[in-house]
Order: C-alpha cells, then structure tokens, then sequence
C-alpha cells in the first residue's frame, strides 16, 4: 500500500468525526484545524492562507470532501516525505473521531488497545470509502490475534458468526471491529491482560513490521562480555533494547540483501549461539534454547531474502494476494453475471423460437384438424350405410333367436323341476343326518346327567361319614374337648366346602337337565321335519318312485329308512319314549 493511500484513511476517519450532523460537509475553520494538525504532525510547512486562498470562490459554507480533496494533495500530501513519526499521525487522527464514536464503558480494553485495533482495522480495510474491512481480513485479524493470546481458534463460532453478519452486511466499519474484539466473543476464558497482550502482538507484527522479538544475549564489541537484550526483529534491521518496555535503545543491526546469518559452536560457556554478519559489524548472539535459535536464524534469513528480491514484509505482501485473489474473483463474478446475461438474452431468443414453431405447429394442427373433420364426415356416411344393412341383419337373427328362446325355455321348465326333485330328496337326507346327530347328543346328556347324579351321590356318602366322625369325636373325654372343638371346626369347614361343591354340582346337573331339554327339542323338530318331507315326498310319489329290490308289499318306515322290527316293537318304544318324556317334565 503507497503511503498516500495509508495516510488518507486516517485523515478520512478524522475528516468524518468533524462531520457532526453528517452532511458530509466541515466547516472552514475546522478544516484549518486539521490541516494545521496535520502538517505538524507530518512535520510539514504550514501555509495558514492557503486554504482560504484556495476556497476564496466557495462562499456557500461547509467544504465536503470532495471539495477539500484537492486541497489535501496539493498542499500536504505532495509534499510529505518518509520522515514523521506515524504513530503520531495516528494518535492525532484517532484522538478526533475515538470521542464521537467510541463508547469505551461498554467494552473490556483500554483505549490504547482500541487504538490499535482501529490502526490494524486501517491496514486490513478496502480501498473504498465509506472504509470496510471484509469477512475475509476479520478472520485473518482473529485468528492471529487467537494465536497471539495462546487460544485455539474455534472455527465454529466464527462461522455462526460469519452467518449471523451475511444476514446483515458483508463486512464492519471500525467501530463495529472495536466492540467485537472489546465485547469478548472470541477471547472467552482470557484475562484482560492476555487480550491487550495479544492485540498489542499482532498490532506490532501488522503496523510496525515487527516480524520477530525477544530476549537473547549479545555479545559486546569492546568489553566482549554478554549482555541481555530486547530484540525487534524488522524487514530491514534488528534493534535491541535494554528491556521490552523499548525505554532505552542500545543500538541497531542494519539488513541488507548481502547480510548473512549462520550458526556457531557453544562457547565460553554460552550455548545456542549464531552469527549476524551485515555490512557494517558482526554481531555474535546466544538464544535461550535451540527452537529460538532455529526460529530466529529462519526469520533473519526470510528477511535478507525479501530484501535481495525486493519483497515486503510477509504480512504486506500477503495482504496484497488476497487483496487480488478477491479482485479476481469479483472479476470472475462480473464475467460470470456477464455470460449468464448473455445466456438469457440468448434464451429468450430461443424462446421467442420455439414460440414462433409452436404457431406454426398450432397452423398445421387446425389444417389437419379440418382434413380430419372431412375424413370422418365420409366415414360417417359410410357408417350409416353400414348400419342400415346391420339392421336388417338383426332383424332376422332376432327372429331366429325367438325361435331358439321358446326352445330353450321348454328345455328349461324340465330341468328345473328334475333339480326341483334332486333338491327336495337331498333336504330329507339332511333332515335325517340332523335327526340322527340330536339322538347322539341326548344319549351324551344322558350319559352327563348320569355321571352327576353318581358324583352327588357319593359326595352325600362322604358328608355323612363326616358327621358321623363328628358325633363320635363330641363323645370322647372332657379333656380332648378343646383339641376336638378345633378339630371339629376343620372339619365344619370342610363340610361347608362340600357342600359348595355339591352345589355346583347340583348347578352341573341343571345345566346338564337344560341340554338335555335342548336336544329333545332338537329331536321334536328333526322329527317334524321328517314327517314333512315324508308328505312332500307322497305327494311327488306319482312324479318320480324309487325302485328298490325286494317284496313290493308296503314296508314300516321310520326316520332311519326301512324299518328292521315289527310294529309291536315299534309300540313298545314309542311308549317307553313317552313315558321317559314325561318323566323330564316333571322333573322340570
């Protein structure tokens, strides 16, 4: 970055504070302030007139920036040289705009810790007014200033971070990058001395070129004895000093691209020891353990390297790579937004093509269409000829089918009363299965009722025997009495349990009487059926008769075909079934 550009974005920030009511005018007078200030500073020759004399025809009020631009080049920067302190520069700069826009109570730095942070805000910022400083240069900013404190950089929350400032902005003024860095986001569980440190680190790598520093011995010139110094190592020179606090500097090693740096052997008792040859003297140095020494020979070699191939310091020089990387691609942006312009013009004209096709295919869809309509109308004609002639067609075969109609309903008439016959005897058989099954299902309740009658029977048996054990246990000695009267109750008990159970079987046998009842009056109806189908079957007996083998005199029928007994014996059950029938009901 030229130093024009760097001076005017300090000047910018202070040219902004003076704009109280944001107009983005200052008065006059103000403006007089500052360029005295300014030439000061830059140790420049201050000409009090010269601005008067340069707005004599501005008679309105307020300069803006614009206006005062011209001013600035022509009489300051023109004529300003390497040669000021530009810490001061910035001190003066940040002293007019930190009162309007610093709100220091809110934040966990000081201000010269701020300070810092807007002079490294300054260096990383783009090069375009309103000053911003991208995504990109605030993750590089934290992450060195993690580094610094000691932390590990947590990814993660810079990128939620990241997300919630895309919902906003894509990038931070200064004041913005301040409160960040003083609200503590990104330095949770660090003091507040850690986080000065830090800041006070990268500002020295960023602002002051500082690339390296530390305590290490160096060996004197004239007494040769060993003395600790403060170390500062710089693009183009190595400063020592008596103590970090930088209050006494002892002296300077100038670099160049011929200077060289090697190791030596320990000596005089003095280890970790390497040589610093640059054009003037040779330093000898001892470091505090072998890595610093490593690091500190890698550093001075970076920097005679940068200096023989005219290169700035890595920090600058990165900086500027991804200044262009991000010009590049914003450059690739714009080709690509180009070419996806391109690409829509050119398909709208392709659009507007295939709007073109779609008419004309629309053309030859009603020219098609109308031959279609001609086509079918001929169609249509031929159709009705057609049916004409299908008509007198059916017309014969209806009368034909009348004919075969008439047939086949005398056919059927005749196989519907053969299948009327096959039906009827394929009922009775059923009927008589189900007269069968009732008889089996009461000779089974039969067989129950039987069974509960002998299990309550001997169940009275085993009451009596106990009361008859009771009796004779309240016949024994007085002196027995108590063990028997506990005896007895066991035995009450079991009695009562006994009888309980006789009364489930009296229940069994209620339930098993009830089924009883119900077969009976399955066997009632099995029966009744039987005597119906046995009508119906008479009365069709003149339609169809079985022939059987045999004696064709009449024979006894009962519900299981031919009888196999004579009617005497077929009385005398039919009175035994009677009197069993009567004696259910009372029973009931």
């Amino acid at each position: 970055m030229a130093l024009r550009d760097e001076l005017l974005k300090s000047i910018w920030h202070a040219f902004t504070a003076l704009d109280v009511d944001k107009s983005g005018k200052v008065s006059k007078s103000q403006l007089k302030v500052l360029s005295h200030n300014l030439c000061t500073v830059m140790k420049i020759p201050h000409d009090p007139v010269a601005l008067e004399e340069h707005f004599k025809d501005d008679d309105e009020g307020p300069v803006s920036n614009q206006g005062y631009m011209p001013y600035l080049n022509k009489f300051i920067l023109d004529k300003v040289k390497d040669n000021f302190d530009r810490q001061d520069f910035n001190k003066m700069c940040w002293t007019l705009c930190s009162r309007k826009n610093l709100e220091q109570s809110q934040l966990l730095i000081s201000n010269d810790d701020a300070f810092k942070i807007w002079c490294i805000f300054n260096f990383l910022s783009e090069d375009r007014y309103p000053l911003n400083i991208v995504t990109e240069e605030i993750e590089y900013f934290l992450r060195k200033l993690t580094e610094a404190m000691g932390g590990s950089w947590v990814e993660e929350r810079f990128e939620d971070y990241k997300l919630q400032l895309d919902s906003r902005q894509q990038c931070l003024n200064a004041w913005e990058l301040i409160t960040v860095v003083g609200s503590g986001h990104f330095s949770k569980g660090m003091d507040r001395q850690t986080l000065s440190m830090g800041i006070n680190e990268v500002y020295q790598e960023l602002i002051l070129d500082v690339l390296k520093q530390g305590y290490m011995m160096k060996k004197g010139h004239k007494r040769k004895n060993w003395t600790e110094r403060w170390f500062r190592l710089k693009l183009n020179s190595i400063s020592y000093y008596v103590g970090e606090d930088l209050a006494e500097k002892k002296g300077n090693i100038f670099l160049d691209g011929n200077c060289t740096v090697e190791p030596l052997q320990d000596k005089e008792g003095k280890k970790c020891l390497f040589l610093i040859r640059s054009s003037l003297k040779t330093f000898e140095i001892s470091a505090s353990d072998k890595k610093k020494k490593q690091e500190w020979i890698q550093a001075i070699q970076t920097c005679v390297t940068l200096l023989r191939q005219s290169r700035p310091a890595p920090h600058r020089e990165a900086r500027q790579k991804r200044r262009e990387l991000r010009l590049k691609q914003q450059a690739e942006q714009e080709e690509l937004e180009l070419r996806m312009r391109e690409l829509q013009t050119a398909n709208e004209a392709k659009q507007l093509e295939l709007e073109n096709m779609r008419k004309a295919l629309e053309e030859a869809a009603a020219n098609a269409a109308e031959e279609e309509k001609r086509r079918l109308q001929t169609q249509t004609e031929l159709q009705d000829r057609y049916r004409m002639d299908l008509e007198r067609e059916k017309m014969v075969r209806q009368q034909m089918e009348e004919q075969v109609a008439q047939k086949s309903t005398e056919l059927e008439q005749y196989l519907q009363r053969v299948r009327e016959l096959e039906d009827m005897y394929r009922q009775l058989e059923d009927a008589l299965e189900d007269e069968k099954r009732a008889r089996q299902d009461e000779e089974a309740v039969r067989k129950l009722q039987a069974r509960l009658l002998e299990e309550e029977a001997m169940k009275r048996a085993e009451l009596e025997q106990i009361h008859l054990r009771q009796q004779r246990a309240i016949s024994e000695t007085e002196a027995e009495k108590q063990e028997l009267e506990r005896e007895r109750l066991a035995k009450e008990s079991a009695l009562h349990a006994a009888m309980t159970q006789l009364e489930h079987l009296e229940q069994e046998r209620q339930g098993a009487l009830e089924q009883y009842q119900t077969v009976i009056k399955k066997l009632e109806d099995a029966t009744n059926n039987t005597k119906t189908w046995k009508h119906k079957v008479a009365e069709h007996e003149g339609l169809l008769r079985l022939i059987q083998p045999g004696s064709k005199g009449q024979k006894l029928i009962t519900n299981w075909g031919p009888a196999a007994f004579s009617d005497a014996e077929l009385s005398l059950r039919e009175k035994k079934w009677q009197e069993m029938k009567n004696q259910a009901t009372q029973a009931q």
